[in-house]
């Protein structure tokens, strides 16, 4: 029964979208602009130089902000890596795609074995073809389209050359660079020859993505570069790691851990290999930067760069501190969800400008097409911030985050809507309310539900509005619940090792 609600309805997905094709007209407008999303995978908001991050060095991505927008309430459309990749590519919520946890995960309640007081919800386990993404959108218009990197949308048959990219260097249905040696060639990826002994990954990609990029330079392209780092597993260049562990002992910099019950949460940015994996990235990142200053396009090219969901800081090594974002990767509090969001476009965009208008993953397909001046179709969940980043004042929208399931980092089934200063989270376990005024409690330190009960019912309101619209598939009951036996959400839990 629930797995004929995931048939793809191809006709209805045309039909969505048939605004979008009429207003393409299969042309180009004049002096199109190139694209370049970069899409880095774990990556939390105060891992970042301009925002805040005083251990990493990221002087490629603080320039971006330099020359362009920084959002200060960016975020992602949901706390874990495949959901927010399917609402990025489509510009609609992770629940409207039907995919709504991470690919891998237990897909069906049936097949749920920890001890949990829910059964998480059942969800889709690739991109379906009946979704258009930017790339096929983009593609239609003449536009060559390119994505590298980590896909984890699905396996053959939904791989990123199935929605519409013209190249796929790296895109495969695994969660990171599992084979091989991760990291280094050789890779193990059927999508991506290796190269030489010890090549890095995030260099490699960037070389590809440059190339494809001098080969289209006299035509409009998109270049979706899709990080698998900072994902796990945490491996660096060694003279990278060395520069860290020199760095930690330098500041005299030691390990610290909260709590956010079940886990261990990270409070202090010192993890030296992580720092490598950053910084790693952002030589990526100005790699690409380079390229187009070098064949002079960067005055014709919209730069987006961001992330997948908040840094990793209470499984697996918790690697990263969100501080003073509450919790981490898997979590619907805001270290969670609130991420990077920068975009450069020289002449178009104000440069060094910060806006703190709440924007989300599911508005990067309509931010594209307006900026290459096209119309977007009315069904999509996301807004253009272009005319924001322009200045226009925010006229203020709700946000909305649906979570029916456990992570591997701690968290719970739960929902969560964003307006203005003012943010509901509703936690299915044991039926409870959290409200924080995010402009006066960035942490979320504070719930205020029991104080404030008109912008509880109010939140409350649009947040079952919206569930109901989009047909929300729930967790339910768990009939082999023990509650003598451990709690299933601190189960995995290894002891971070504190040394690295």
């Amino acid at each position: 029964m629930l797995a004929s609600s995931f048939l793809p309805n191809r006709f209805a997905a045309m039909l969505r979208f048939l605004p979008l094709f009429m207003a393409f007209g299969g042309a180009l407008a004049a002096k199109a602009p190139n694209v370049v999303v970069f899409l880095v995978d774990d990556l939390g908001q105060r891992d970042i130089g301009c925002y805040g991050s005083s251990f990493y060095e990221t002087p490629n991505v603080d320039r971006l902000a330099k020359e362009g927008v920084k959002f200060e309430s960016g975020y992602s459309s949901c706390p874990v890596c495949s959901p927010t990749r399917s609402s990025m590519l489509t510009g609609r919520y992770p629940v409207e795609t039907k995919v709504t946890d991470y690919i891998g995960a237990a897909s069906k309640p049936e097949q749920w074995n920890r001890n949990t007081v829910l059964l998480p919800a059942p969800y889709q386990t690739f991109l379906d073809p009946g979704e258009k993404t930017i790339a096929e959108v983009l593609k239609g218009v003449g536009y060559a389209t390119m994505f590298a990197g980590k896909w984890h949308l699905g396996g053959e048959g939904y791989f990123p050359e199935d929605h519409g990219f013209d190249i796929n260097m790296g895109g495969l249905d695994r969660g990171g660079p599992y084979g091989g040696k991760g990291y280094f060639s050789p890779y193990g990826n059927p999508k991506l020859a290796d190269g030489p002994p010890g090549e890095h990954l995030p260099d490699r990609l960037a070389s590809e993505v440059c190339q494809f990029i001098a080969s289209n330079a006299k035509k409009p392209f998109f270049a979706y570069f899709s990080f698998y780092s900072v994902h796990t597993p945490l491996m660096a260049r060694p003279d990278l790691q060395k520069k860290y562990e020199e760095k930690r002992a330098r500041l005299g910099l030691t390990p610290k851990f909260g709590r956010e019950e079940p886990r261990e949460v990270r409070q202090i940015q010192e993890h030296a290999i992580y720092a490598a994996m950053v910084e790693a990235m952002d030589l990526a990142v100005g790699k690409v930067l380079a390229k187009l200053d070098e064949l002079d396009l960067t005055q014709d090219t919209l730069v987006i760069f961001t992330s997948d969901n908040g840094g990793l800081s209470t499984s697996e090594g918790s690697p990263t501190s969100n501080l003073p974002l509450r919790g981490g990767k898997g979590w619907l509090y805001e270290g969670g969800i609130r991420v990077s969001w920068i975009a450069r476009w020289p002449g178009k965009l104000p440069a060094g400008s910060i806006n703190s208008s709440p924007i989300s993953s599911v508005d990067l397909l309509p931010t594209v097409l307006e900026a290459c001046d096209l119309t977007s179709a009315p069904h999509l969940s996301g807004k253009s911030w272009l005319k924001l980043a322009q200045g226009q004042q925010d006229e203020g929208r709700p946000l909305f985050w649906h979570y029916p399931h456990y992570g591997n980092q701690g968290g719970a089934p739960g929902s969560a809507v964003r307006l203005d200063k003012w943010k509901l989270i509703r936690w299915y376990e044991k039926e409870r309310t959290e409200l924080f005024n995010l402009e006066a409690d960035i942490g979320e330190t504070t719930n205020l539900a029991s104080e404030q009960p008109d912008k509880v019912n109010e939140l409350n309101g649009l947040l079952d509005a919206w569930l109901k619209q989009t047909h929300a598939l729930m967790p339910t009951s768990n009939p082999v619940y023990d509650s003598a036996k451990p709690d299933g959400r601190a189960a995995g839990v290894r002891k971070p090792k504190k040394g690295k």
